[in-house]
């Protein structure tokens, strides 16, 4: 099966807009799908001369509202824009559009006849908005009625295991032409290995100009090929990834996939999106993954499947790492070793002696920060929302613990020579600070304070922000991410990092 060609979904208003974006990404992309549906009305109507500015091969494109587009003018005005962009068809099949993408139920004989004489290629489609396509090779019997016609299968996933489910059918088809895909963010897997699909191509969009169909979860071509490696992936390669909820952004694929790539490895490391650690375990077994880094909220829920864990995540009660090996997954704790090592860099030292730690929150990290702290001599208070929590971590070290509000403030106060943020509040927030992104909103900064936040989405968090006006030290948590990726790295492959 040969490698899924990368096509390129055009989301401009004019076709001079969809021109100067296709020329952006032109060496990543194979083939442009130029969505008519999208386009102002008057260029709709000029929608044929796009394939010979192109210069590559094209896929007309007029999605209905219902299948997730955005045209509405009903199915006779959608039949005339078709015989427009199809007619006159010039002599140059390259001046042509190569593919058109007709529904289902959109049969229109003269279309197809046009299509075929012209050398136009029909990609037969159903678009699941709502729900998922359970039975896929009867779907595609259904769609391929002829031998040359693609059928193309698009659903919503309600969970990870409607992705898993379409993987483990996929693999047993044939290898014919076909295009499988999960939308929305469940379904980015089925974007990056569409090998494993048996795929003909896999759909991306410039970031820049992905708005109008940003609930389809597109990558961006550069990402694609960069991070992902996408032309390389093969039947063979090895699979690892990253797991949590809703893991709306990670750095994490970009440095363990820059790991293999210079290794020279047939590896790829893919964000795996699942409600519940189970329906990602599962979703591992299934595809064969060997290894997932695990992220919030998960890092507890992996006691509950893995019965071989390490010494150090049982003492800190928090998973972050799970290799499968001989058939059988085992846990790690690496943001231990990870955080230990940022830590020190910033402070320039190796021991908290002497020192009190205010830690913030009272998740998977923070446990595995409380493990440090107390490894290095530090005294601390763990203050959380949930005093409950605080208190299981602080009684399991033997620390303080409070409610994270304003009548913790004296408390705060004390425990201030140190402040370790581990929460998610500052993931891809945006100045100024407010009570929703930045969980220290109503304590005042004197400059004294060393400031570590463990979010590195954006490099400077509101409280950082903050913190740093008011003269203190800040660090986010990005070196963290590094070290402890470092050595997941290092267990998943058996090989140390080559940054």
């Amino acid at each position: 099966m040969d490698t899924p060609k990368v096509c390129l979904t055009l989301t401009g208003k004019t076709l001079q807009e969809d021109l100067a974006i296709l020329d952006k990404y032109r060496k990543y992309i194979d083939i442009a799908e130029l969505r008519v549906d999208l386009l102002d009305d008057e260029e709709r109507l000029y929608a044929r001369r796009f394939p010979k500015m192109a210069g590559l091969p094209c896929i007309l494109t007029i999605r209905r509202t219902n299948d997730g587009g955005l045209f509405e003018e009903g199915e006779a005005g959608r039949t005339i824009l078709f015989a427009r962009a199809l007619a006159f068809a010039s002599e140059e099949s390259n001046n042509n559009f190569a593919y058109v993408d007709f529904e289902e139920d959109f049969k229109v004989s003269s279309l197809q006849d046009a299509a075929l004489a012209f050398g136009t290629k029909i990609i037969r489609s159903v678009h699941s908005m709502e729900s998922p396509i359970t039975d896929i090779s009867a779907k595609l019997r259904q769609l391929c009625t002829t031998s040359y016609e693609i059928p193309k299968i698009a659903f919503m996933p309600n969970s990870l295991e409607d992705v898993e489910s379409l993987f483990v059918q996929a693999a047993k088809l044939p290898d014919s032409p076909h295009i499988l895909l999960a939308m929305g963010d469940l379904g980015v897997p089925t974007r990056i290995l569409g090998s494993r699909l048996k795929n003909y191509l896999t759909y991306t969009s410039a970031s820049e100009s992905n708005g109008k169909i940003k609930n389809l979860s597109h990558i961006d071509p550069v990402t694609l090929d960069d991070v992902y490696h996408f032309r390389k992936i093969n039947p063979r390669t090895r699979l690892f990834g990253i797991t949590g909820w809703p893991l709306v952004a990670t750095s994490s694929p970009q440095l363990h996939n820059h790991g293999y790539d210079k290794k020279n490895m047939d590896a790829v490391y893919i964000p795996v999106r699942a409600e519940q650690f189970r329906q990602a375990l599962s979703f591992a077994d299934s595809i064969g993954m060997e290894g997932l880094s695990v992220t919030i909220p998960h890092k507890e829920a992996v006691f509950e499947r893995i019965a071989d864990v390490d010494t150090t995540a049982r003492i800190i009660g928090s998973c972050n790492t799970v290799v499968k090996s001989g058939g059988t997954w085992h846990g790690f704790n690496t943001d231990f070793t990870g955080f230990t090592r940022a830590l020190c860099e910033f402070t320039g030292k190796k021991s908290l002696m002497h020192k009190k730690v205010a830690i913030i929150g009272a998740g998977g990290a923070a446990r595995s920060i409380a493990y440090a702290v107390k490894k290095m001599g530090g005294a601390a208070c763990v203050f959380n929302r949930t005093v409950a929590r605080a208190k299981d971590i602080a009684d399991h070290f033997g620390f303080k613990y409070a409610p994270l509000s304003l009548e913790a403030l004296p408390l705060l106060k004390r425990y201030n020579d140190v402040i370790i943020q581990t929460t998610s509040k500052g993931m891809n927030a945006r100045m100024p600070a407010t009570e929703q992104n930045d969980p220290l909103y109503f304590y005042e900064f004197t400059g004294k304070e060393l400031l570590f936040d463990i979010v590195y989405m954006p490099s400077v968090t509101p409280v950082m922000h903050r913190a740093a006006l008011a003269g203190c030290r800040t660090c986010n948590g990005y070196d963290m991410l590094r070290y402890q990726g470092y050595e997941q790295f290092e267990l998943f492959t058996g090989e140390r990092y080559d940054g």
